[in-house]
């Protein structure tokens, strides 16, 4: 649930809250032939922070096979563009990755999102600015996520993306966060 400090708690919310409390907390399944499963069960849930906005994100987005649209819409808000207020749809496959990952460190805080969708605007401007952006960028079609841990350390986090085999995975030491996207299965950084 997209929260702007308010804590109001909504009925699907609610009901989510019950199935999850009955539930085990479930990694994800990649579409492609050679994708992963690692113990589906009936649920997967996100967790995140953004530092930029204030906002925090606490939803179940998939129950029993099915992904729950009104929780994916809050997700795409949730991973907009900030700097633009520009919302897109961010595809599942990263979502499940993003999960997957949290669900394997086996932490409670939710993440740090530091960027999610980028507007071709706000990607050029951070091309300007680093020479570790790509022209490209996956976070350019919502396919991609830069997120931090206070409580596991940016090799922690990158060894159990990786081990999702899902997609591609990015350690920046430096700036102490993990790239994540859903693209060709690769690794770079250190």
């Amino acid at each position: 649930m997209t929260d702007n400090g308010n804590s109001t708690i909504s009925r699907r919310s609610a009901l989510l809250g019950a199935f999850a409390a009955t539930t085990l907390a479930a990694a994800p399944t990649y579409s492609n032939a050679a994708g992963f499963l690692r113990g589906a069960g009936d649920i997967r849930r996100i967790r995140m922070y953004n530092g930029r906005t204030g906002e925090n994100l606490d939803t179940i987005y998939w129950i029993e096979g099915d992904y729950i649209r009104d929780a994916l819409n809050e997700i795409n808000y949730f991973m907009r563009d900030w700097r633009t207020d520009q919302v897109k749809v961010i595809d599942t496959r990263t979502v499940d990755i993003v999960a997957a990952t949290h669900s394997i460190l086996g932490v409670s805080e939710p993440y740090l999102l530091l960027s999610g969708y980028r507007s071709p605007e706000t990607n050029a401007m951070l091309r300007r600015r680093s020479s570790g952006v790509a022209k490209n960028s996956l976070h350019l079609k919502g396919q991609a996520n830069d997120l931090r841990l206070a409580t596991r350390s940016v090799d922690q986090m990158a060894r159990a993306a990786m081990s999702c085999r899902a997609g591609g995975v990015g350690r920046y030491s430096r700036s102490n966060f993990v790239h994540m996207d859903c693209g060709a299965v690769r690794s770079w950084g250190r």
